[in-house]
């Protein structure tokens, strides 16, 4: 199924895309028309994934045999983050190429900015490649701030402090079920589905709080900067997650497109990883970071107010926001 949050009429709700994501089934009244009884499993996407399979059958049930006085325009609705918020999000890193390309355009701005001429990258410096080695090692990630998401078409408000704005190219994974110690091996079955997530960047607050080594901060946690959606894709609809195109376009111009093949650490890697010693609950986020490609900084442009992302991954759909300075 393609699950997504709505507003209708004032409520939030749980539903499901169909007819090419143009209509959307509202889960709860599709139910009860059918049964004449609320399900409480059905009241909004969390509760669905809590509910475990029972739920998720609840659901199947409930698009299969929806009368069309529960299916709604999505024209006629405001769509939300899928988890709004969720329990808890982590954005790891798992991209290779976007960390040595992000290092690479980060020392050719640096010189830029110093005047000198850069005729040829001396590569990595001393401190980036201690990160690079470890990040062979092992997953990297950091928590990231679950009260700042939003959904698509909802506006990111340009932090007041930041003359510098980025976008990222990510997607991710949801948790179906407590996880705690698990092998990779079985780690897929802890995967309840699927988004698209723009991880929105202040570059220069990041830059200065980075020396601090304790990761990022104002760069990363503002209101409204963790857009997620359009909807989540179920892992049962996702025959294979790392083979997806992921393009980002701002106001139509494409500046970037990479493949999610090019992981370095897939989500059974990181589930295994984090679950060690530490319960992941249902609803969690883990970002995959971003794509090579995958952001402003990697080709030395930025953002401007009043621009549009869009970031797209096959599969999946659309995530599109508004980036705007208030007065």
């Amino acid at each position: 199924m393609r699950l997504v949050t709505f507003e209708f009429e004032g409520r939030r709700r749980a539903g499901a895309f169909i007819d090419g994501d143009t209509r959307i089934v509202d889960l709860a009244t599709a139910h009860q028309q059918r049964h004449g009884a609320h399900a409480p499993a059905l009241a909004d996407i969390l509760c669905l994934i809590e509910g475990g399979d029972d739920a998720l059958d609840m659901a199947v049930e409930a698009v299969k045999s929806a009368a069309e006085t529960a299916i709604l325009s999505r024209a006629d609705v405001k769509l939300r983050a899928p988890i709004q918020p969720p329990p808890q999000m982590r954005d790891c890193s798992t991209f290779e190429a976007h960390q040595r390309q992000a290092y690479a355009a980060g020392r050719a701005m640096r010189a830029r900015a110093k005047g000198v001429e850069v005729i040829e990258d001396t590569g990595p410096s001393e401190a980036e490649q201690r990160i690079l080695d470890l990040f062979v090692k092992q997953p990297l990630y950091y928590k990231a701030n679950r009260f700042s998401v939003i959904g698509t078409e909802e506006t990111v408000i340009w932090p007041a402090y930041s003359r510098m704005m980025d976008f990222e190219l990510e997607f991710g994974c949801y948790i179906k079920k407590a996880a705690k110690d698990v092998p990779v091996e079985k780690a897929h079955d802890y995967i309840f589905g699927y988004t698209i997530y723009n991880d929105f960047s202040a570059r220069d607050a990041q830059a200065v709080e980075m020396i601090g080594q304790l990761g990022p901060s104002k760069g990363k946690d503002f209101d409204t900067g963790n857009a997620m959606g359009p909807c989540i894709v179920t892992a049962d609809e996702m025959p294979d997650p790392y083979d997806l195109t992921m393009i980002a376009r701002v106001n139509g111009e494409e500046w970037g497109r990479g493949n999610s093949g090019t992981m370095h650490w897939k989500f059974e890697d990181l589930i295994a990883f984090i679950s060690r010693s530490e319960t992941l609950h249902p609803g969690e986020f883990l970002g995959s970071g971003t794509v090579g490609n995958g952001c402003g900084l990697e080709a030395q442009r930025f953002l401007k107010s009043g621009d549009e992302v869009e970031l797209e991954v096959s599969g999946i759909g659309i995530l599109k926001n508004r980036i705007v300075r208030e007065a």
